[in-house]
């Protein structure tokens, strides 16, 4: 980790101050939110070149993982990384030992695509499932191209168990890896999302109509992983203002402030709130609208993610808006973005084009201050 050198700017002071998070104690309130980033390679274990990109970024209070599928069923995208089998796991220990030899803490997100699949993903070319037989707008990337989105096969009653349990088998997995806790990822119209949601939702049994319904499959995943690792290990991610993967609601207060009153019984690490991301807004100001009703309604940790810069965390974190602030594009281009944040220095600009591409381009080459000056 770097050396501390006094905040240049005292109006980023905030950013800066520890947090204690659940069971661990973060050196300050910026945390490097998840990033699917593609770089694993068809086997889809974590590899070195993961090791190197996360540790370059080590000294974020804490570090999310970029999104890990829990099974095969969960995947949905190209060369991502997984959390289960055996030789993930030993993928992810590489990378949690790097992290806390460093001083830095680490959660991994757990991740199941549902309908943001394709059967060229899934076992045998199997359907993907989701909550209903709704099929998204657009295409999918998958090996070769994109594709169009197949409708997906709701799943009965009686698989929500199994599907439930994959969450479960996926968290014990991340405590044998070694991680810090987990994050649940409910947003961005993935699984958990598509049941909350009344746009993908149709369902006529206890998984769907009415909201306290279509927040039982969240309710039920939230209380296997927390029993299966322990409340202070366990965050989750939730996206009211993203119409990402074609998802929309028609009351998103009434549903998300529902969802975040009904979290509190779990006492979780935190609650991440992702409010928007860039031309998937469902409207204008319903970020503004929705984002205050959670962190009233929430009871313990409360993290922001959306477009916010040093200057817009720190005053969220003044004005009691959030008590940590998560950063994605910032920290693709600037491994050192703790540090460009206490100095006041500029940002290096990003090159999206190499977002997903394999290869060390655009991942573990953006240089650093020292290089730099």
């Amino acid at each position: 980790m770097s050396s501390v050198v006094p905040v240049v700017d005292n109006k980023v002071a905030s950013l800066f101050q520890p947090w204690e998070l659940g069971a661990i104690r973060l050196q300050n309130r910026i945390v490097m939110a998840p990033l699917t980033r593609g770089r694993t390679g068809v086997e889809r274990v974590p590899n070195d070149l993961m090791l190197e990109y996360y540790t370059q970024r080590v000294d974020a209070g804490l570090i999310i993982t970029e999104a890990a599928q829990i099974s095969e069923q969960g995947i949905g995208w190209i060369d991502t990384p997984g959390i289960h089998t055996a030789e993930q796991v030993k993928g992810w220990q590489k990378i949690t030992d790097g992290v806390h030899k460093q001083g830095g803490k680490i959660f991994l997100q757990l991740w199941h695509t549902g309908r943001a699949s394709h059967p060229d993903f899934q076992p045998d070319g199997a359907i993907p499932v989701s909550a209903s037989a709704v099929k998204p707008a657009g295409e999918v990337h998958v090996p070769g191209g994109k594709k169009p989105y197949v409708t997906p096969r709701p799943l009965k009653t009686e698989e929500i168990p199994s599907v439930v349990q994959q969450y479960v088998d996926a968290t014990k997995r991340a405590q044998e890896a070694g991680f810090d806790g987990v994050e649940i990822h409910a947003a961005n119209g993935y699984l958990i999302d598509q049941f909350l949601r009344d746009s993908t939702n149709q369902r006529t049994d206890a998984y769907g109509g009415s909201i306290e319904n279509r927040a039982r499959f969240m309710l039920e995943v939230t209380e296997a992983v927390v029993d299966a690792w322990s409340s202070d290990r366990v965050g989750i991610r939730l996206s009211p203002t993203n119409a990402f993967n074609d998802i929309s609601d028609r009351d998103p207060i009434a549903l998300f402030t529902y969802a975040t009153e009904v979290l509190n019984q779990f006492n979780l690490a935190y609650l991440h709130v992702l409010e928007a991301l860039p031309g998937h807004v469902l409207a204008n100001d319903i970020g503004e609208r929705v984002a205050p009703h959670m962190r009233r309604a929430f009871k313990g940790t409360f993290m922001i993610n959306g477009g916010y810069d040093a200057l817009m965390g720190a005053e969220a974190i003044d004005n009691s808006k959030t008590d940590l602030v998560a950063y994605g594009v910032p920290f693709i281009a600037n491994p050192d973005l703790v540090e460009r944040f206490r100095r006041s220095a500029p940002l290096n600009q990003p090159d999206p084009s190499t977002f997903y591409s394999p290869g060390t381009k655009g991942y573990t080459d953006y240089p650093v201050l020292s290089v730099v000056s």
